[in-house]
């Protein structure tokens, strides 16, 4: 449960302070945040605990479950789990299974914020897709900033003119520079 720990670290709570406040023992909200298994009810617990309503963590469970397995929300969750440098096998496979389905269920709901980068790069993923597919653009995608600093995804030093010249205008826009066959499968 990564995201638990990224919420309490938003709120400057220790996991100590937060098992506290949500009547669970240290051990067992470091079990939970590392994985463990956990019952509903305690989930409830620690949502309370953040200041979620009961209804708004049953809804985000609800959401989740909700997810076909290959939507980006899913591929968002594969990566944080495997980290972050997991993210091109996730990303296309999440691109194949798209093209491959053109179901809008895939694209839907944002996903769960990772990186500036990585939400930009989705971001403009989707919107390429969506384009390539004749598919509706997701309403989330248009809330998603561009970068503060270029990214050159290829990090090939002798790529980055090619990829000024080749980037599609869905990357550009957020200064993500990327080669034409970026969204290719070899």
């Amino acid at each position: 449960m990564q995201n638990l720990s990224i919420i309490r670290c938003r709120q400057n709570q220790s996991q100590r302070t937060l098992a506290r406040r949500a009547g669970l023992s240290y051990k067992a909200l470091q079990l939970i945040e590392s994985g463990a298994d956990t019952k509903l009810s305690t989930l409830k617990k620690i949502g309370k605990a953040l200041g979620y309503e009961e209804a708004s963590v049953e809804e985000q469970l609800r959401l989740f479950f909700d997810q076909p397995p290959d939507s980006l929300y899913d591929t968002a969750l594969k990566i944080r789990h495997d980290g972050e440098t997991s993210w091109k096998i996730h990303l296309f496979n999440f691109v194949d299974s798209l093209r491959r389905s053109r179901d809008n269920q895939l694209i839907a709901l944002a996903p769960p914020p990772m990186s500036v980068r990585l939400d930009a790069l989705f971001a403009s993923t989707v919107e390429a897709l969506c384009m390539e597919l004749q598919m509706d653009l997701p309403h989330w995608c248009g809330g998603v900033s561009a970068l503060a600093e270029p990214w050159f995804v290829a990090g090939v030093e002798n790529l980055k003119a090619m990829a000024l010249i080749e980037s599609p205008t869905w990357f550009r826009k957020r200064q993500i520079f990327v080669l034409g066959n970026f969204l290719e499968r070899a």
